[in-house]
């Protein structure tokens, strides 16, 4: 097996939650698409992220099925990782493009356009309730970010993610920070989101229509 370290990105207040990530510090010791691809089958991660440039932040992202140009929550969690290893480095570069990158009161922050966020559809329920008693995966096709004001006045939400993706291998996903930008797009302010059993996803809305997305990080 490849050495990866595993990491949990956007854990809740309380430490528990997060989702799972799988990041192979040495990106070339496993080169090509298709080696990568294997490796990240075989993990079975959400999303499996190969460092081809540490100092750079050159990045390549896969779930168990597909290469990704841009995803949030493996972004959030290896920007953390490449500063546990020493590397001050405040731009990520996967193959979307330039994501910057910075830390705040315990959290890792980054900045991405909306239009990288793409193929997950947001349907509002009419209650955390609803979100909650639904079955996992829901019936249908296609990434369904399913959501509802637990706050609205607050900006709190109660959401829950769901690839649907034709390898079936994440039937949900614990946390998901391309959806939770897309959600935060769509409504045009700051959110702050649980997800999954206990996930915690912290957005904020720019002027530019850019996006911010934040959360903790904690290894496996």
């Amino acid at each position: 097996m490849t050495d990866h370290e595993i990491l949990r990105v956007f854990t809740g207040p309380d430490g528990e939650g997060g989702n799972l990530l799988g990041v192979v510090l040495d990106g070339p010791s496993v080169p090509g698409e298709a080696a990568r691809q294997r490796l990240a089958n075989e993990l079975g991660y959400s999303e499996t992220v190969f460092v081809d440039d540490p100092g750079r932040g050159v990045v390549d992202i896969y779930t168990p099925g597909t290469r990704l140009p841009f995803a949030g929550h493996p972004l959030i969690g290896t920007a953390w990782l490449l500063r546990e290893h020493g590397h001050q480095l405040d731009t990520l570069r996967p193959p979307a493009g330039p994501v910057p990158s910075w830390t705040a009161d315990g959290l890792t922050w980054l900045r991405a356009d909306p239009a990288w966020a793409t193929g997950r559809r947001t349907e509002r329920f009419p209650s955390p309730a609803e979100v909650e008693a639904l079955p996992s995966p829901p019936p249908g096709e296609g990434w369904l970010y399913a959501w509802a004001w637990a706050d609205q006045a607050a900006a709190k939400v109660r959401a829950r993610g769901f690839p649907r993706r034709p390898d079936g291998v994440i039937a949900e996903d614990e946390a998901t920070g391309a959806a939770a930008i897309a959600l935060t797009a769509e409504l045009r302010r700051g959110l702050d989101i649980r997800q999954g059993a206990a996930s915690r996803l912290l957005t904020r809305y720019e002027d530019s229509g850019l996006v911010c997305l934040a959360g903790r990080v904690t290894r496996a």
